[in-house]
């Protein structure tokens, strides 16, 4: 079969794209921007790119299109498209009837922490033997890819919540029909298309709606919006968890207090089940971990294999990942663009190093940031930072440094990049982190940063 693949160069279409080269069938795409490292990944794997949507594309005769979200009415490829007759689809409809239809399928849902508690699951599920199949929205430690077919019945796959395609405004997660699913944590997000939690938590009902008798719901007990979308109707046993005593919560994390999470002791009720020592940081991530351990423990992977595999999870890129140490100042890149997000990165890496100086650099680039819908927000989520920088792109019209105001002279919004690095360069000084935050690729700030601070360096070692 000749799969033609719209919005290419996106992660998950990405691994869609993957996956079908994987089951043997020819697979070409196309996007607006192919650039590395993805159109490198996917030119590895023999996938021909094709730059822009041009619909002279549609000569190559494919016996499928999948199109993805990016895509919509108006654009001249897909207007040729619903001419031409060819047969098209969505990414999460055609993962579902050639990937998930014969398998167990774990589904990883919620606003925050789908990435690395699909990245936990999916590495529990290998260290156990199991040899998972998953499709991941970032490229985890343990695997260095984002997705792969597996070899067993089991496969694990981040239900985002977001659209599916131009003629599909379900979530892309009611295509998934798992036998286990978990429910991390649910709050107001993507507000280009849902205009506020109850919107997101109808889209959440449906889910359930799908999951077996004989399935499992995992479901963090301590956020009462994913409790409130239980109440709305759940047919499927749940197993609660949370971290701290939670009521009925049957499973919960606890920590020493002032902990960074780094070391946590499972709870059964009042007895402990394991301890766990890795190399994450956070409650979010103690709680993402616990979520992972007993969706597996559904799969039949025993409490203390799970424990021992978290052990050796690797984290995955752009989640708290360290870019560089230069003239001993620690360079951090984090996925956070959520206030929610944003806040508990800042505290596990604060319970981390403790009154060492931290500083946070915020990029709002997501399509709920772009909006402003989280401006109240954002200076309680940034307000344990020692300093703050914002940088406001064209996109962002609203008032950033009104945003900010009450953290006073903490906080800088600049508008130009080279100026950023070369502001955050000047303040920074041998034992400081500076915690760099985005969805997306920020310029490439990252490494503009350290290259700043490796010539201060090289020019201070010269003037001796």
């Amino acid at each position: 079969m000749h799969v033609h693949i719209l919005g290419i160069c996106g992660t998950f279409m990405g691994g869609i794209a993957a996956l079908a080269r994987a089951a043997g069938h020819r697979v070409t795409g196309s996007d607006q921007n192919v650039y590395p490292p993805m159109s490198d990944q996917l030119a590895a794997l023999g996938i021909e790119l094709i730059q822009g949507y041009d619909p002279e594309q549609l000569s190559l005769k494919p016996d499928v299109v999948v199109v993805g979200n990016v895509m919509s009415r108006g654009n001249a490829l897909i207007e040729a498209l619903l001419e031409s007759g060819i047969p098209y689809t969505s990414g999460p409809e055609w993962l579902s009837r050639h990937l998930l239809a014969d398998r167990w399928t774990f589904a990883v849902a919620g606003t925050h922490g789908k990435t690395t508690t699909s990245s936990i699951l999916a590495w529990i599920l290998e260290y156990a033997g199991l040899n998972p199949g998953f499709l991941i929205g970032g490229v985890p430690g343990n695997f260095n890819v984002t997705a792969r077919a597996g070899g067993g019945r089991y496969f694990v796959v981040e239900a985002d919540e977001y659209d599916t395609a131009f003629f599909d405004k379900r979530a892309k997660f009611v295509h998934y029909r798992p036998r286990t699913a978990i429910l991390n944590n649910l709050e107001h997000d993507h507000a280009d298309i849902y205009p506020d939690v109850a919107a997101i938590q109808w889209q959440f009902h449906q889910l359930l709606r799908m999951v077996p008798r004989n399935g499992l719901v995992v479901a963090n007990a301590g956020d009462a919006n994913v409790m409130h979308v239980i109440d709305m109707g759940c047919w499927t046993p749940v197993e609660r968890f949370a971290s701290g005593v939670q009521g009925d919560t049957a499973w919960y994390v606890a920590v020493e207090p002032g902990g960074d999470y780094s070391a946590f002791t499972v709870m059964e009720g009042d007895r402990k089940t394991a301890e766990v020592d890795w190399s994450l940081l956070g409650r979010h991530n103690a709680e993402n971990a616990l979520a992972a351990v007993l969706a597996a423990r559904h799969a039949g992977v025993e409490l203390q294999t799970a424990v021992a595999a978290l052990r050796e999870f690797k984290g995955v890129r752009r989640r708290m990942e360290v870019r560089g140490l230069v003239d001993g100042v620690t360079v951090y890149d984090d996925f956070a663009h959520h206030p929610t997000a944003i806040a508990t990165t800042i505290d596990g890496l604060r319970r981390r190093i403790g009154k060492a100086r931290l500083f946070a650099v915020l990029e709002p680039r997501s399509n709920t940031m772009k909006l402003g819908s989280h401006q109240e927000a954002i200076a309680g989520s940034l307000a344990h930072a020692d300093r703050v920088w914002l940088y406001q792109g064209e996109a962002v019209k609203w008032d950033v440094a009104g945003s900010v105001a009450s953290l006073g002279d903490r906080a800088r919004v600049v508008h130009d990049i080279d100026a950023l690095v070369g502001e955050i360069g000047e303040a920074v000084r041998e034992g400081d982190h500076v915690l760099i935050m985005s969805n997306g690729g920020f310029d490439g700030i990252h490494g503009k940063l350290l290259a700043n601070l490796g010539e201060r360096a090289a020019g201070r070692s010269h003037s001796r």
